[in-house]
């Protein structure tokens, strides 16, 4: 009897032990808890942790920059052993630098997905590793593919559909996100890339939505007096489309037919406005950053340094949807469904892996 009591106690112990020593993520999440593109992010930072081992936590900002350094403090203040191994940042309103700081006093490291250090951030405070000590590297999107495979799209359909001015050009209006993060600028310059090719386009004028879609709905009414000639809509997510949209309907004018609107994100909303022809253009894959960036940390903890590859990473990860493309990711990634073999993605895993391939198709087929 004492025999299995002490074997009992041991195996207990073990266990104890053994959670301990997990390697623990926690992903500060810049979004909101019912916004949808956020909730599906965190969806798959859960599950690669959750096939990878890793204790995971997740807190949301809510779209609210100060509530980040909130947390980070919180998180900075708690006892020894129950802080972090590492945390999941992003630079949503330039919080980086800032955040990392409050995380590295308490000797826990960050990783920055989604959107890492601008130029002059990297200027001035250093690079991970080095002025940055405690940031061990970061994962973006390259998100100006976004910007540019939508304006590309709505180019093409606008010329097909005739829908250019009485000056035989087409005339264009842009709902950006926000005009820091790092995300949305890189949106942008993709968006400018493809005006560049096409200089027969006009962008008659840009405003920053901040993501939202009832200030997008309130921007795109008073745009539309102000530009009656525009009938193209680029928008740098897909809540900003859909307030373009009522905007556009409550002016009796009826997207996909009369404007073309395009989107970013894999909302099911979106993927059903695809489908229905509503929403013209629409690229999306990249809420899969963070879930690739816990491969990333998992390998860096087991001994497979990324640094190789390069400590600030922006991999393609968007792809453009087209009404089969959207048919096929509702399927496999509806109702948050993350269908995804993270084990396979890991070099420390699969040592005869060189390079990260983080592009969405692949997920697709």
């Amino acid at each position: 009897m004492r025999f299995l009591i002490a074997i009992l106690v041991a195996t207990v112990a073990a266990l104890f032990c053994q959670q301990a020593l997990a390697l623990s993520v926690f992903f500060i999440n810049p979004g909101r808890s019912d916004e949808a593109y956020w909730v599906t992010a965190g969806n798959a930072v859960r599950a690669a942790a959750k096939q990878l081992g890793i204790q995971h936590e997740q807190f949301f900002a809510e779209r609210d920059h100060l509530r980040v350094l909130e947390i980070a403090h919180s998180l900075a203040a708690r006892p020894k052993a129950q802080r972090p191994d590492y945390v999941l940042l992003t630079n949503d309103k330039l919080t980086l630098v800032s955040a990392t700081r409050i995380l590295e006093k308490a000797g826990i490291k960050s990783f920055a997905a989604f959107s890492g250090l601008l130029d002059e951030e990297r200027a001035e405070f250093g690079e991970p590793r080095a002025g940055l000590g405690n940031l061990i590297g970061s994962l973006e999107p390259r998100s100006s593919d976004a910007g540019y495979l939508t304006a590309k799209s709505l180019i093409t359909q606008g010329r097909r559909l005739g829908l250019a001015g009485s000056d035989g050009k087409l005339h264009l209006l842009a709902l950006a996100g926000d005009r820091s993060t790092p995300t949305s600028v890189h949106r942008n310059l993709g968006l400018r890339r493809a005006l560049a090719e096409h200089p027969d386009v006009v962008l008659d004028q840009q405003v920053f939505g901040d993501w939202r879609r009832d200030k997008a709905l309130e921007q795109a009414s008073w745009l539309l007096r102000r530009h009656p000639q525009a009938n193209l809509f680029w928008c740098a997510n897909d809540q900003m489309a859909f307030g373009a949209m009522t905007a556009l309907e409550q002016a009796g004018r009826k997207p996909g037919r009369h404007v073309l609107v395009s989107g970013i994100n894999t909302s099911d909303e979106a993927m059903q406005a695809v489908i229905s022809g509503r929403l013209a253009a629409l690229a999306g894959g990249h809420f899969m950053a963070g879930a690739w960036a816990m491969v990333m940390i998992y390998d860096y903890e087991h001994g497979q340094d990324f640094a190789a590859e390069g400590l600030e990473l922006s991999k393609p990860m968007f792809v453009l949807f087209d009404k089969a493309m959207a048919e096929r990711f509702l399927k496999r990634f509806g109702a948050g469904q993350v269908p995804v073999d993270f084990k396979a993605y890991s070099k420390a895993l699969n040592p005869t892996r060189k390079q990260y391939d983080f592009a969405f198709d692949q997920l697709l087929k």
